[in-house]
Protein backbone atom coordinates (compact mmCIF):
# COMPACT_ATOMS: atom_id res chain seq x y z
CA UNK A 1 0.00 0.00 0.00
CA UNK A 2 1.49 3.68 -1.03
CA UNK A 3 -0.14 7.04 -0.70
CA UNK A 4 2.82 8.39 -2.93
CA UNK A 5 1.03 9.56 -6.76
CA UNK A 6 4.06 7.49 -8.51
CA UNK A 7 4.70 7.94 -12.13
CA UNK A 8 3.10 4.90 -13.05
CA UNK A 9 -0.46 4.09 -11.56
CA UNK A 10 0.17 0.98 -12.36
CA UNK A 11 3.30 -0.57 -10.54
CA UNK A 12 5.09 0.82 -7.21
CA UNK A 13 9.19 1.64 -7.66
CA UNK A 14 11.63 -0.54 -5.60
CA UNK A 15 12.51 1.26 -2.50
CA UNK A 16 15.91 2.37 -2.33
CA UNK A 17 16.64 2.71 1.47
CA UNK A 18 20.84 4.10 0.91
CA UNK A 19 23.63 4.93 -1.84
CA UNK A 20 27.15 5.19 -1.95
CA UNK A 21 29.63 6.50 -4.26
CA UNK A 22 28.42 4.39 -7.67
CA UNK A 23 25.45 2.53 -6.31
CA UNK A 24 22.20 2.51 -5.04
CA UNK A 25 20.86 0.19 -2.50
CA UNK A 26 16.87 -0.97 -2.40
CA UNK A 27 15.10 -2.15 0.94
CA UNK A 28 16.17 -5.82 -0.21
CA UNK A 29 19.87 -5.16 -0.29
CA UNK A 30 20.30 -5.24 -3.97
CA UNK A 31 22.63 -2.87 -4.81
CA UNK A 32 22.96 -1.04 -8.67
CA UNK A 33 25.55 0.36 -10.52
CA UNK A 34 23.70 3.97 -11.14
CA UNK A 35 25.13 4.66 -15.07
CA UNK A 36 22.68 6.95 -15.29
CA UNK A 37 23.07 9.43 -12.63
CA UNK A 38 19.19 9.24 -12.38
CA UNK A 39 18.78 11.34 -15.53
CA UNK A 40 22.34 12.43 -15.60
CA UNK A 41 22.25 14.05 -11.95
CA UNK A 42 24.51 12.42 -9.77
CA UNK A 43 27.47 13.44 -11.41
CA UNK A 44 29.93 13.42 -8.02
CA UNK A 45 28.47 9.94 -6.95
CA UNK A 46 25.99 9.13 -3.11
CA UNK A 47 27.11 10.31 -0.37
CA UNK A 48 30.15 12.49 -0.29
CA UNK A 49 30.73 13.69 3.05
CA UNK A 50 32.17 17.10 2.22
CA UNK A 51 28.84 17.93 0.51
CA UNK A 52 26.64 16.34 3.78
CA UNK A 53 28.80 18.68 6.13
CA UNK A 54 28.47 21.43 3.74
CA UNK A 55 24.29 21.07 3.93
CA UNK A 56 24.53 20.11 7.47
CA UNK A 57 26.99 23.51 8.04
CA UNK A 58 24.05 25.68 6.17
CA UNK A 59 21.30 24.35 7.64
CA UNK A 60 22.74 25.24 11.15
CA UNK A 61 23.67 28.88 10.05
CA UNK A 62 20.81 29.99 7.72
CA UNK A 63 17.71 27.43 6.63
CA UNK A 64 16.01 30.08 4.61
CA UNK A 65 15.37 33.53 3.58
CA UNK A 66 13.13 34.95 0.80
CA UNK A 67 15.22 36.37 -2.16
CA UNK A 68 12.74 39.35 -2.70
CA UNK A 69 14.28 40.81 1.08
CA UNK A 70 17.86 38.56 1.55
CA UNK A 71 20.94 37.36 -0.31
CA UNK A 72 22.97 34.79 1.14
CA UNK A 73 26.98 34.19 1.09
CA UNK A 74 26.25 31.07 -0.27
CA UNK A 75 24.07 32.47 -3.02
CA UNK A 76 26.87 34.84 -3.66
CA UNK A 77 29.80 32.81 -4.05
CA UNK A 78 27.93 30.39 -6.17
CA UNK A 79 26.84 32.43 -8.48
CA UNK A 80 30.63 34.09 -8.78
CA UNK A 81 31.99 30.22 -8.86
CA UNK A 82 29.15 29.93 -12.13
CA UNK A 83 30.71 32.76 -13.82
CA UNK A 84 34.12 32.09 -13.84
CA UNK A 85 33.97 28.65 -14.23
CA UNK A 86 31.62 29.33 -17.44
CA UNK A 87 33.45 32.50 -18.85
CA UNK A 88 32.10 33.16 -22.22
CA UNK A 89 31.23 36.36 -20.61
CA UNK A 90 28.70 35.18 -18.35
CA UNK A 91 28.08 37.87 -15.48
CA UNK A 92 24.94 37.20 -13.88
CA UNK A 93 22.88 33.65 -11.94
CA UNK A 94 19.65 33.48 -11.58
CA UNK A 95 18.76 30.73 -9.33
CA UNK A 96 15.80 28.41 -9.48
CA UNK A 97 14.46 25.20 -8.40
CA UNK A 98 15.19 23.13 -11.74
CA UNK A 99 16.17 22.57 -15.00
CA UNK A 100 12.09 23.35 -16.30
CA UNK A 101 12.08 26.44 -14.39
CA UNK A 102 15.49 27.23 -15.50
CA UNK A 103 14.19 27.01 -19.22
CA UNK A 104 10.79 29.27 -17.78
CA UNK A 105 13.10 32.09 -16.48
CA UNK A 106 15.16 31.93 -19.66
CA UNK A 107 12.33 32.36 -22.12
CA UNK A 108 10.60 34.99 -20.09
CA UNK A 109 14.34 36.87 -19.18
CA UNK A 110 14.98 36.45 -23.11
CA UNK A 111 11.31 38.26 -23.81
CA UNK A 112 11.39 40.74 -20.96
CA UNK A 113 14.47 41.74 -22.02
CA UNK A 114 13.50 42.37 -26.21
CA UNK A 115 10.64 45.00 -24.21
CA UNK A 116 13.42 46.55 -21.92
CA UNK A 117 15.45 47.36 -25.52
CA UNK A 118 12.02 49.06 -26.82
CA UNK A 119 11.26 46.13 -29.19
CA UNK A 120 8.01 44.64 -28.03
CA UNK A 121 7.13 43.15 -30.57
CA UNK A 122 9.52 40.10 -29.90
CA UNK A 123 7.85 37.48 -28.56
CA UNK A 124 8.65 34.59 -30.47
CA UNK A 125 11.25 31.66 -29.37
CA UNK A 126 12.39 28.89 -31.36
CA UNK A 127 13.42 26.21 -31.09
CA UNK A 128 14.08 22.53 -32.59
CA UNK A 129 12.20 19.18 -33.41
CA UNK A 130 12.96 16.55 -31.20
CA UNK A 131 14.43 18.91 -28.17
CA UNK A 132 13.23 18.52 -24.51
CA UNK A 133 13.42 21.85 -22.17
CA UNK A 134 11.39 20.46 -19.71
CA UNK A 135 8.35 19.75 -18.23
CA UNK A 136 6.34 22.77 -16.96
CA UNK A 137 3.70 24.02 -19.68
CA UNK A 138 5.83 27.16 -21.05
CA UNK A 139 8.66 24.76 -20.83
CA UNK A 140 6.77 21.96 -23.06
CA UNK A 141 5.55 24.40 -25.19
CA UNK A 142 8.84 24.80 -26.66
CA UNK A 143 9.92 21.47 -26.67
CA UNK A 144 10.42 19.14 -29.74
CA UNK A 145 9.52 15.60 -27.37
CA UNK A 146 6.30 14.54 -29.02
CA UNK A 147 5.18 11.72 -26.45
CA UNK A 148 5.60 14.25 -23.85
CA UNK A 149 3.27 17.47 -25.05
CA UNK A 150 0.98 15.19 -26.82
CA UNK A 151 -1.59 15.28 -23.46
CA UNK A 152 -1.59 18.52 -22.88
CA UNK A 153 -1.23 19.97 -26.49
CA UNK A 154 -4.86 21.63 -26.59
CA UNK A 155 -2.87 23.97 -23.27
CA UNK A 156 -0.01 24.88 -25.50
CA UNK A 157 0.78 28.18 -27.39
CA UNK A 158 1.45 27.40 -31.37
CA UNK A 159 5.37 26.69 -31.60
CA UNK A 160 7.78 27.42 -34.09
CA UNK A 161 10.57 25.03 -34.71
CA UNK A 162 13.68 23.92 -37.19
CA UNK A 163 14.99 20.40 -38.02
CA UNK A 164 17.45 19.34 -35.45
CA UNK A 165 21.03 19.14 -35.66
CA UNK A 166 21.09 15.30 -36.19
CA UNK A 167 23.68 14.21 -38.35
CA UNK A 168 23.09 10.06 -38.08
CA UNK A 169 19.95 10.92 -39.16
CA UNK A 170 19.88 14.09 -41.18
CA UNK A 171 23.02 14.31 -43.12
CA UNK A 172 22.72 13.73 -46.52
CA UNK A 173 24.73 10.56 -48.60
CA UNK A 174 28.12 12.23 -49.09
CA UNK A 175 28.11 15.51 -47.06
CA UNK A 176 30.37 16.47 -44.78
CA UNK A 177 29.48 17.37 -41.11
CA UNK A 178 30.65 20.53 -41.81
CA UNK A 179 28.39 21.35 -45.07
CA UNK A 180 25.24 19.48 -42.60
CA UNK A 181 25.98 21.90 -39.76
CA UNK A 182 25.96 24.87 -42.20
CA UNK A 183 22.46 23.44 -43.58
CA UNK A 184 21.18 22.73 -40.96
CA UNK A 185 22.08 26.19 -39.18
CA UNK A 186 20.83 28.35 -41.73
CA UNK A 187 17.11 26.83 -41.38
CA UNK A 188 16.99 29.18 -38.29
CA UNK A 189 17.87 32.30 -40.49
CA UNK A 190 14.66 31.00 -43.38
CA UNK A 191 12.35 30.78 -39.92
CA UNK A 192 13.13 34.10 -38.69
CA UNK A 193 12.52 35.65 -42.02
CA UNK A 194 9.52 33.50 -42.68
CA UNK A 195 8.38 35.16 -39.39
CA UNK A 196 9.87 38.42 -39.35
CA UNK A 197 12.75 39.30 -37.26
CA UNK A 198 10.98 41.85 -35.49
CA UNK A 199 8.85 39.68 -33.66
CA UNK A 200 11.51 36.65 -33.11
CA UNK A 201 13.01 37.37 -29.41
CA UNK A 202 15.28 34.40 -29.09
CA UNK A 203 16.25 30.63 -30.13
CA UNK A 204 16.67 28.09 -28.07
CA UNK A 205 18.49 25.31 -27.90
CA UNK A 206 20.38 22.49 -26.70
CA UNK A 207 24.02 22.26 -27.24
CA UNK A 208 24.35 18.80 -26.61
CA UNK A 209 20.89 17.12 -27.28
CA UNK A 210 19.96 14.71 -23.69
CA UNK A 211 16.60 12.41 -23.71
CA UNK A 212 15.16 12.95 -26.84
CA UNK A 213 17.45 12.16 -29.73
CA UNK A 214 20.28 10.68 -26.91
CA UNK A 215 23.51 12.37 -26.69
CA UNK A 216 23.65 14.13 -30.30
CA UNK A 217 26.24 16.75 -30.26
CA UNK A 218 26.26 19.75 -32.86
CA UNK A 219 28.03 19.08 -36.13
CA UNK A 220 31.41 20.86 -36.58
CA UNK A 221 30.66 24.97 -37.57
CA UNK A 222 26.77 24.23 -36.23
CA UNK A 223 27.18 26.70 -33.31
CA UNK A 224 29.21 29.39 -34.48
CA UNK A 225 26.89 29.56 -37.88
CA UNK A 226 23.94 30.24 -35.75
CA UNK A 227 25.69 32.81 -33.12
CA UNK A 228 25.70 34.55 -36.76
CA UNK A 229 22.32 34.49 -37.24
CA UNK A 230 20.93 35.29 -34.10
CA UNK A 231 23.43 38.61 -34.04
CA UNK A 232 22.57 39.05 -37.67
CA UNK A 233 18.95 40.00 -36.68
CA UNK A 234 18.98 40.84 -33.07
CA UNK A 235 17.96 37.69 -31.95
CA UNK A 236 19.13 36.21 -28.53
CA UNK A 237 20.85 32.84 -28.26
CA UNK A 238 20.21 30.48 -25.30
CA UNK A 239 22.06 27.37 -24.93
CA UNK A 240 19.91 24.56 -22.99
CA UNK A 241 22.60 22.88 -20.55
CA UNK A 242 20.29 21.76 -18.37
CA UNK A 243 21.81 17.95 -18.81
CA UNK A 244 25.04 18.94 -20.55
CA UNK A 245 26.45 21.54 -18.64
CA UNK A 246 28.29 21.37 -15.30
CA UNK A 247 31.73 19.53 -16.69
CA UNK A 248 29.09 16.53 -18.37
CA UNK A 249 30.79 16.84 -21.30
CA UNK A 250 33.98 18.11 -19.78
CA UNK A 251 34.22 21.69 -19.55
CA UNK A 252 31.48 23.92 -17.60
CA UNK A 253 29.79 24.58 -20.55
CA UNK A 254 29.64 22.25 -23.26
CA UNK A 255 29.44 25.36 -25.72
CA UNK A 256 33.17 26.69 -24.48
CA UNK A 257 33.72 23.50 -27.33
CA UNK A 258 31.69 25.16 -29.96
CA UNK A 259 33.28 28.71 -30.48
CA UNK A 260 29.96 30.66 -29.81
CA UNK A 261 28.64 32.09 -26.51
CA UNK A 262 25.33 32.28 -25.68
CA UNK A 263 23.46 35.13 -24.40
CA UNK A 264 21.68 33.03 -21.78
CA UNK A 265 22.23 29.61 -20.48
CA UNK A 266 20.68 27.03 -18.61
CA UNK A 267 21.94 24.86 -15.99
CA UNK A 268 20.89 21.81 -13.03
CA UNK A 269 20.88 18.46 -13.02
CA UNK A 270 25.05 18.47 -12.84
CA UNK A 271 25.07 21.90 -10.99
CA UNK A 272 23.81 20.59 -7.47
CA UNK A 273 24.63 16.67 -8.37
CA UNK A 274 20.84 15.80 -7.03
CA UNK A 275 22.19 16.42 -3.06
CA UNK A 276 19.27 19.59 -3.35
CA UNK A 277 17.13 20.35 -5.93
CA UNK A 278 18.73 23.27 -7.96
CA UNK A 279 18.84 25.08 -11.51
CA UNK A 280 20.12 28.69 -12.94
CA UNK A 281 20.23 30.78 -15.64
CA UNK A 282 23.34 32.46 -16.45
CA UNK A 283 23.35 35.60 -18.95
CA UNK A 284 26.06 38.05 -20.10
CA UNK A 285 26.48 41.19 -18.71
CA UNK A 286 24.37 42.99 -21.50
CA UNK A 287 21.04 40.98 -20.62
CA UNK A 288 21.22 42.41 -17.02
CA UNK A 289 22.02 46.03 -17.83
CA UNK A 290 19.05 46.19 -20.04
CA UNK A 291 17.53 45.40 -16.92
CA UNK A 292 19.51 47.79 -15.01
CA UNK A 293 19.22 50.87 -17.60
CA UNK A 294 15.13 50.29 -18.22
CA UNK A 295 12.40 49.07 -15.35
CA UNK A 296 15.56 47.67 -12.95
CA UNK A 297 12.97 44.55 -12.36
CA UNK A 298 12.85 40.93 -13.73
CA UNK A 299 8.94 39.80 -13.80
CA UNK A 300 9.23 36.74 -12.59
CA UNK A 301 10.46 34.72 -9.04
CA UNK A 302 9.57 31.56 -7.26
CA UNK A 303 9.62 30.80 -3.05
CA UNK A 304 12.63 28.64 -3.18
CA UNK A 305 14.82 30.54 -5.09
CA UNK A 306 18.35 30.94 -4.74
CA UNK A 307 17.97 28.78 -1.23
CA UNK A 308 20.48 29.22 0.56
CA UNK A 309 21.31 25.06 1.18
CA UNK A 310 20.63 24.03 -1.80
CA UNK A 311 23.06 26.90 -2.75
CA UNK A 312 25.82 25.52 0.05
CA UNK A 313 25.42 21.76 -1.82
CA UNK A 314 25.61 22.99 -5.21
CA UNK A 315 28.33 25.67 -4.17
CA UNK A 316 30.37 22.10 -2.62
CA UNK A 317 29.77 20.20 -5.26
CA UNK A 318 31.24 22.09 -7.87
CA UNK A 319 34.28 22.60 -4.91
CA UNK A 320 34.55 18.71 -5.32
CA UNK A 321 34.54 18.53 -8.89
CA UNK A 322 37.61 21.36 -9.10
CA UNK A 323 39.77 19.33 -5.97
CA UNK A 324 39.02 15.95 -7.62
CA UNK A 325 39.81 16.89 -10.76
CA UNK A 326 36.67 15.21 -12.18
CA UNK A 327 36.42 17.55 -14.93
CA UNK A 328 39.46 15.98 -16.65
CA UNK A 329 38.41 12.81 -15.31
CA UNK A 330 35.22 13.48 -17.41
CA UNK A 331 37.20 13.94 -20.89
CA UNK A 332 39.47 10.44 -19.73
CA UNK A 333 36.88 8.92 -18.75
CA UNK A 334 34.56 9.51 -21.64
CA UNK A 335 37.40 8.36 -24.04
CA UNK A 336 37.14 5.21 -21.96
CA UNK A 337 33.28 4.76 -22.55
CA UNK A 338 32.97 5.35 -25.97
CA UNK A 339 36.27 2.92 -26.62
CA UNK A 340 34.49 -0.21 -24.13
CA UNK A 341 30.77 0.49 -25.89
CA UNK A 342 32.55 0.36 -29.81
CA UNK A 343 34.52 -2.81 -29.03
CA UNK A 344 31.04 -4.38 -27.87
CA UNK A 345 28.96 -3.40 -29.74
CA UNK A 346 30.12 -1.05 -32.88
CA UNK A 347 29.65 -4.79 -34.82
CA UNK A 348 25.86 -5.30 -33.63
CA UNK A 349 23.63 -5.62 -36.52
CA UNK A 350 20.88 -3.52 -34.37
CA UNK A 351 23.20 -0.79 -33.00
CA UNK A 352 23.55 2.25 -35.17
CA UNK A 353 25.04 4.64 -33.78
CA UNK A 354 27.45 5.10 -31.06
CA UNK A 355 27.57 8.63 -30.16
CA UNK A 356 28.05 11.45 -27.39
CA UNK A 357 30.71 13.53 -26.16
CA UNK A 358 32.33 13.30 -22.47
CA UNK A 359 30.26 11.46 -19.90
CA UNK A 360 27.23 11.61 -21.84
CA UNK A 361 27.01 9.15 -24.47
CA UNK A 362 23.76 6.76 -25.91
CA UNK A 363 23.52 4.04 -27.80
CA UNK A 364 21.27 3.81 -30.83
CA UNK A 365 19.29 0.74 -31.68
CA UNK A 366 18.00 -0.43 -35.47
CA UNK A 367 16.23 -2.93 -37.03
CA UNK A 368 17.99 -3.02 -40.54
CA UNK A 369 21.34 -2.11 -40.70
CA UNK A 370 21.19 -0.58 -44.45
CA UNK A 371 17.92 1.16 -44.35
CA UNK A 372 18.89 2.16 -40.58
CA UNK A 373 15.23 1.80 -40.00
CA UNK A 374 14.33 1.61 -36.26
CA UNK A 375 12.33 -1.06 -35.37
CA UNK A 376 8.20 -0.26 -34.60
CA UNK A 377 7.37 1.40 -31.47
CA UNK A 378 5.12 -1.44 -30.08
CA UNK A 379 8.47 -3.32 -29.39
CA UNK A 380 9.22 -1.07 -26.71
CA UNK A 381 12.92 -2.01 -26.76
CA UNK A 382 14.33 0.52 -25.14
CA UNK A 383 12.01 0.14 -21.95
CA UNK A 384 13.19 -3.68 -22.19
CA UNK A 385 16.38 -3.01 -22.41
CA UNK A 386 16.11 -0.68 -19.20
CA UNK A 387 13.97 -3.74 -17.69
CA UNK A 388 17.37 -6.35 -18.49
CA UNK A 389 20.01 -4.03 -17.38
CA UNK A 390 17.88 -3.34 -14.00
CA UNK A 391 17.58 -6.89 -13.05
CA UNK A 392 21.47 -7.00 -13.95
CA UNK A 393 22.00 -4.34 -11.01
CA UNK A 394 22.61 -1.66 -13.98
CA UNK A 395 20.63 1.97 -14.69
CA UNK A 396 20.61 3.30 -17.78
CA UNK A 397 18.38 5.74 -19.11
CA UNK A 398 15.89 4.42 -21.59
CA UNK A 399 14.78 6.54 -24.52
CA UNK A 400 11.93 6.20 -26.90
CA UNK A 401 10.92 8.34 -30.21
CA UNK A 402 14.62 9.33 -31.29
CA UNK A 403 13.69 9.85 -34.59
CA UNK A 404 10.84 11.57 -34.64
CA UNK A 405 8.70 11.63 -31.31
CA UNK A 406 7.32 8.24 -31.99
CA UNK A 407 9.87 5.89 -34.27
CA UNK A 408 13.24 4.80 -32.79
CA UNK A 409 15.09 3.66 -29.84
CA UNK A 410 18.05 4.33 -28.11
CA UNK A 411 19.94 4.02 -24.39
CA UNK A 412 21.63 6.77 -22.88
CA UNK A 413 24.21 6.99 -19.84
CA UNK A 414 25.58 9.30 -17.53
CA UNK A 415 27.68 7.98 -14.80
CA UNK A 416 29.18 10.00 -12.02
CA UNK A 417 32.57 11.94 -13.23
CA UNK A 418 33.83 9.84 -10.33
CA UNK A 419 33.27 6.29 -11.97
CA UNK A 420 36.48 4.18 -12.09
CA UNK A 421 37.43 2.30 -15.18
CA UNK A 422 36.51 -1.15 -13.64
CA UNK A 423 32.87 0.58 -13.75
CA UNK A 424 33.22 1.78 -16.95
CA UNK A 425 33.91 -1.69 -18.13
CA UNK A 426 31.34 -2.99 -16.33
CA UNK A 427 28.45 -0.63 -17.90
CA UNK A 428 29.59 -1.76 -21.35
CA UNK A 429 29.91 -5.28 -20.39
CA UNK A 430 26.05 -5.22 -18.66
CA UNK A 431 24.61 -3.01 -21.43
CA UNK A 432 25.82 -5.46 -24.18
CA UNK A 433 24.01 -8.35 -22.48
CA UNK A 434 20.62 -6.31 -21.83
CA UNK A 435 20.20 -5.82 -25.09
CA UNK A 436 21.13 -9.57 -26.09
CA UNK A 437 18.14 -10.24 -23.86
CA UNK A 438 15.91 -7.94 -25.14
CA UNK A 439 16.55 -8.69 -28.68
CA UNK A 440 16.14 -12.67 -28.09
Amino acid sequence: MTHVFHRSALSVPPVAVAAEGQYIIDADGRRYLDASGGAAVSCIGHGDPRVVAAVAGQIARLDYVHSGAFTSPAAEELAAHICEAAGEGMARVYFVGSGSEAVEAAVKMARQCQIERKQPSRHIVISRRQSYHGNTLGALARSGSESRRAPYSLMLPERTQIAPCFPYRYAAPGETLEAYGRRAADALEVEILRLGPENVAAFLAETVVGATSGAVAPAPGYFRRIREICDRYGVLLICDEVMCGAHRTGPFLACSAEGASPDIVTLAKGLGGGYLPIGAVACRAEVHDTFARGSGAFIHGHTYMAHPVACAAALEVQRVIVADGLAERVVQHGVLLETALRDRLSQHPHVGDIRGRGLLYAVELIADPETRAPFEPETRLAKHIGAQAKARGLLVYSGSGTIDGERGDHVLLAPAYSISAREVGEIADVLTEAIEAALS
